[in-house]
């Protein structure tokens, strides 16, 4: 690598803050807290790149980290993995278990071996290679996380930690600490330390409590621990996480083996280490589904309904330009990576969800509802977007997967922007999204002169990954428990 283009600029946050406020820099990618990755949102706002687009942020955040265990599951084996994803490097991970999830039967038999395995953890001094956990990284870090202890104890929830030496009490060191909780709601904000949070479910309540940890917004890594294929396919299927372990801890993604990357307030993609990363730092993105990787067979009904709709209205450059978004889209992709014996790991390429159409004109707005659509996307259009008039007598069968909406500012789950204008509404536009609570929302921009023809679209963009690595050879096997419901 040349040596005048990497450069290391150690300090603190002034340092981040004048490379990204920087005129010159046309792209950041950023690791750390959601609160930060907002702030380097609200700057880049405020520019756009030589090539009219908003600024490429690449923001990999914090996770409020779930683990599903079910009563299938072997207890031995989910002791181990939960000691591991919690408490490694003292909890400071950004894929560390934050809620342990016990089904109600196995729970108390579960948690007594957990709290068993908590009291032989030794901390102390990492330099001591008897040593399982070391020091807090600062003081205000220890701080924070004991006022989060001390405030879940007063709240009335069960506490139990780990005795510290009298030696380690000069130190930044933190306690193991498992704390009982009600629900997932209970835990409010990402605690980066080793504080792990335990609820209590019932069988009957697994798809609630799946969508409760979807609704957390944090979307970094899960964790499912069960030897019931249908539990596996049911849990995984809709989970909303980057990162998915089955059967194993869900810490240490490889790369290339997990590409690594969460959703929502966990950041805003591509993967590390996935097929994706590089092609967000391009002026362009390429044409082709995924740079050396086959298309996956995207579901298209909805796709050819509106392409015979627009011919039916005379659109056809329209329908040709929606044709070919699906057939080179890379929805359904999926790929088995290559990894360690005993261990399957798979890339996938799901839909993100909720992406929003703002057009100055009829063909850019049908363009990208074709995008959207090539993508397994639900469609949003402002009320006083007068260009949504060309969607009228849209079959229902299409129409079920566009949703008007008085301003975009108020959709929850806004997982993107089709943007189509001019410069000073782009501006506009950034602003109005750097504004907005919740997860960083991304802008594809396309100029008046080429939204015709979605050049502009890159359609990887509106997919959303996942990795999913499932241990194999976890003890027991499944073979008799598959029929189970």
């Amino acid at each position: 690598m040349p040596r005048d283009v990497l450069h290391l600029l150690p300090g603190d946050g002034s340092i981040g803050a004048a490379v990204v406020t920087d005129q010159r820099v046309h792209g950041v990618m950023f690791t750390g807290s959601t609160a930060v990755a907002r702030l380097i949102q609200e700057q880049l706002a405020e520019r756009l790149t030589p090539s009219g687009q908003p600024v490429p942020l690449i923001a990999e955040t914090g996770g409020l980290n779930a683990m599903i265990v079910d009563s299938s599951a072997l207890a031995e084996q989910v002791v181990g993995d939960v000691i591991a994803s919690a408490f490694d490097s003292a909890g400071q991970r950004c894929s560390a278990l934050r809620i342990l999830c016990l089904q109600q039967e196995i729970a108390d038999r579960t948690l007594a071996m957990l709290k068993g395995a908590m009291r032989e953890i030794e901390v102390g001094n990492p330099d001591r290679l008897a040593v399982d956990v070391g020091p807090v990284i600062t003081a205000e870090a220890q701080r924070n996380i004991r006022d989060h202890i001390a405030t879940m104890r007063a709240r009335g929830h069960a506490v139990e930690e780990l005795a510290l030496p009298p030696a380690l009490a000069h130190g930044t060191f933190v306690a193991p600490t498992i704390i009982e909780i009600d629900r997932i709601a209970d835990v409010e904000r990402e605690v980066f330390g080793p504080a792990l949070h335990v609820l209590r479910h019932a069988r009957q309540d697994l798809d609630r409590l799946v969508a409760d940890i979807n609704r957390s917004g944090y979307g970094l890594t899960f964790g499912l621990h069960s030897r019931i294929d249908e539990t596996i396919a049911r849990v995984t299927g809709r989970i909303r996480a980057g990162n998915i372990y089955v059967n194993r801890n869900i810490i240490g993604a490889v790369v290339g083996v997990q590409p690594f990357g969460g959703r929502g307030l966990s950041g805003t993609g591509p993967k590390a280490g996935g097929p994706l990363y590089l092609e967000r730092l391009l002026a362009k993105p390429p044409r082709t589904a995924l740079s050396g990787i086959a298309a996956g067979v995207p579901a298209t009904t909805t796709t050819q309904a509106y392409v015979a709709w627009l011919r039916t209205q005379g659109r056809v450059a329209e329908a040709q330009k929606c044709a070919d978004f699906l057939s080179r889209s890379a929805l359904g992709t999926s790929i088995v990576l290559p990894g360690p014996v005993g261990e399957r790991n798979i890339y996938t390429l799901r839909p993100r969800g909720r992406i929003a159409a703002l057009a100055r004109t009829e063909t850019g707005l049908l363009v990208q509802i074709g995008a959207i659509f090539a993508t397994g996307n639900h469609a949003m259009i402002e009320t006083g977007n007068v260009t949504r008039m060309a969607l009228e007598g849209l079959p229902p069968a299409v129409a079920a997967h566009v949703s008007i909406v008085d301003t975009i500012d108020d959709v929850t789950g806004l997982e993107a922007v089709l943007f189509e204008g001019e410069a000073a509404a782009l501006f506009a536009l950034n602003c109005r999204l750097a504004e907005r609570n919740g997860p960083i929302v991304q802008v594809q921009a396309a100029r008046l002169d080429s939204a015709a023809r979605g050049d502009d679209y890159d359609l990887n963009g509106l997919l959303q990954e996942c990795s999913i690595s499932t241990n194999t050879a976890a003890a027991g096997g499944n073979a008799s428990l598959m029929a189970i419901e």
